[in-house]
């Protein structure tokens, strides 16, 4: 039977472990930078998962109590823009991962919906997201389209 549920404070060891292997994926990290991913991971998760602050949200997926996927939402708030996010919170979708046994079955669809459902009742003015190529149709059923027309270059700057 599967549920989706938010995590909670409980689940800080466990979101730890889902982003490590969400990592794994596409990086190899040497056993130092795994100390340094999970001592910031360990800080990172009880700051934000707080009701209060509502600016993480973590959905998470189970089958008969196995983990079988979960996805993360960073809400951030900035100053309004009437041409894309007035109400000045947007959303950022990361961390979607469905293991390899329980794929093709509409886990990460799931997931995503709740997420976006909270998105919602948190006044986000829309979401963003960067897809795999496995990950693009799942998240184009569900309305997300490519950025176009933009005249912005995205860009960073790496500090460390």
């Amino acid at each position: 039977m599967l549920s989706i549920r938010k995590a909670a404070m409980a689940d800080i060891d466990l979101l730890v472990k889902l982003r490590l292997d969400y990592l794994s994926i596409d990086f190899k990290f040497t056993p130092e930078e795994e100390i340094q991913l999970v001592n910031q991971l360990r800080e990172y998760f009880p700051k934000h998962l707080d009701s209060e602050r509502n600016d993480f949200i973590a959905g998470i997926a189970e089958i008969d109590g196995i983990v079988a996927g979960t996805a993360y939402m960073m809400i951030d708030e900035r100053p309004a823009n009437p041409k894309g996010f007035m109400t000045g919170k947007t959303a950022l979708i990361l961390n979607v991962l469905t293991y390899t046994e329980y794929r093709r079955k509409g886990i990460a669809t799931k997931i995503l919906e709740m997420l976006i459902d909270e998105a919602k009742k948190a006044n986000v003015a829309y979401i963003e997201l960067s897809a795999s190529v496995m990950g693009k149709p799942v998240y184009e059923k569900l309305g997300f389209e490519e950025k176009t027309n933009s005249h912005y270059t995205n860009m960073k700057l790496k500090l460390i």
